[in-house]
């Protein structure tokens, strides 16, 4: 039996499908700072973040306010390393074009276990300078779902990461105040792919020989980058017992350069006349610009606390044009739109002294998505989130010190409406969770 399919839908979808995985590149990237990594400091995250920057005797005010460096009146070096634990898995069903059930499973577990190093470097220059440099990754995530889940033709495999390099100054103006400053070299690096529903774009050339889901191709997506960007840090003790920080991180600007590759069955390549050929295109966007405030109070010599509030400006990123190597894929370099709104981190953590080698730290926090239901896809799979930090610290001697964190994240379900290239419809919900774990060691010299 033939199917005779709308010409208006299937037509655009033959175009789309190849410049659909390069935009996903971009789509994905931004969407994982929904889970931007703010594991650069395991003492901080045993506070769920609290004093970021304003807490004092961390070395990793390097990244996170460079103005406390002031502070410092010996060399520093820390190493960080946090085991991040992330869980997703699917709730719903789908239909293709013709509104027959999408075939396949839910996908499994999308999360996966990633392991996100740091390390920090401070050397004060004299009683009023310091230097530091540090290696952090900023941005980073992975979904991975099974090859034949019913949401194939929207995502697969993902994985994104954004190691950055940060060079910082700072320069106490007075006992009481002190400013920093930062250059970051950023770089972005992604790997993506997906399922094609090939039977979709066969059915109207056809006239119903092939239907959606009968014949499938793979994409996949390799790209990178280099940005720049800066920080300024400012820090302020207005009473002996009050440090109030502020740290601004610009918005880093990337044109991420990509390959795209394709496995097509080879009986039906002559059908696509080249459409599904090998090509690179390229990208701008960027990641935001946030801001941080923080306060840590110190009450005796054995409680401290303190909180943070954060804001990203996740707004300048709203569309994304792509510029392809083929001049005759102009003709479908539209807009794809993303309508990311802004959002707020809010913490509060303490520090309780138990004698001079232990030290337990306890936080909360709540920290708000980027997505939104209208444009959320699998990808990135993100809902707002609660943080429940506990930590531990232990000084072996005046110059070596150990730190260890740990942080659940409540997610709340990231409801999903997504449809693909080829006019298949994913609807449901994520249900996700996280678990952090970290080490740090500080050698003081």
């Amino acid at each position: 039996m033939q199917h005779r399919l709308p010409r208006n839908r299937v037509a655009p979808a033959l175009a789309a499908l190849p410049f659909a995985l390069l935009a996903a590149l971009v789509a994905g990237t931004a969407q994982g700072a929904g889970f931007q990594l703010q594991e650069n400091d395991v003492k901080g995250m045993g506070r769920a973040d609290a004093g970021s920057a304003s807490a004092p005797d961390d070395c990793a005010v390097v990244v996170n306010n460079p103005a406390a460096m002031s502070e410092f009146k010996t060399s520093c070096l820390q190493g960080d390393l946090t085991a991040i634990n992330f869980g997703t898995e699917f709730h719903g069903s789908g239909t293709d074009l013709l509104g027959r059930p999408l075939t396949g499973d839910t996908g499994g577990d999308g999360g996966t276990t990633l392991p996100v190093p740091a390390i920090h470097y401070i050397m004060p220059i004299n009683e009023q300078f310091a230097f530091g440099a540090a290696l952090s990754v900023p941005f980073g995530f992975q979904t991975e779902y099974h090859d034949r889940w019913m949401g194939r033709y929207q995502a697969q495999t993902t994985k994104l990461q954004s190691p950055a390099l940060t060079f910082s100054g700072s320069w106490r103006a007075t006992d009481q105040f002190s400013v920093g400053f930062s250059l970051i070299a950023q770089r972005t690096s992604a790997t993506l792919g997906q399922a094609i529903n090939l039977g979709t774009i066969l059915a109207q050339p056809t006239n119903g020989a092939w239907l959606p889901q009968e014949a499938d191709g793979r994409g996949k997506l390799k790209g990178n980058d280099w940005g720049w960007g800066w920080d300024l840090g400012l820090l302020w003790k207005p009473t002996d017992a009050d440090r109030i920080g502020f740290n601004y991180h610009s918005q880093i600007d990337h044109t991420i350069s990509g390959n795209a590759t394709f496995e097509i069955p080879s009986n039906l390549k002559p059908y696509f006349g080249g459409a599904f050929t090998n090509i690179s295109g390229d990208a701008d966007f960027n990641t935001p610009a946030y801001a941080r405030l923080s306060w840590w109070h110190t009450a005796d010599a054995r409680l401290s606390f303190g909180a943070d509030i954060g804001y990203t400006h996740w707004s300048s990123f709203k569309s994304l044009v792509i510029k392809y190597g083929n001049p005759a894929q102009a003709a479908f370099n539209s807009p794809s739109i993303f309508d990311f709104r802004n959002t707020w981190f809010v913490s509060a953590g303490a520090d309780y002294r138990l004698n001079d080698q232990w030290t337990l730290r306890g936080g909360l926090a709540y920290d708000q998505t980027p997505t939104v239901d209208a444009h959320r896809d699998p990808r990135v799979p993100d809902g707002n989130r609660k943080w429940l930090s506990i930590g531990v610290g232990y000084k072996a001697s005046d110059s070596l010190s150990f730190d260890f964190g740990y942080t659940h994240l409540f997610v709340e379900d990231g409801k999903i409406n997504d449809t693909s290239a080829t006019y298949d419809n994913l609807v449901g919900h994520f249900e996700s969770y996280g678990n952090l774990l970290g080490v740090s060691a500080k050698y003081s010299f």
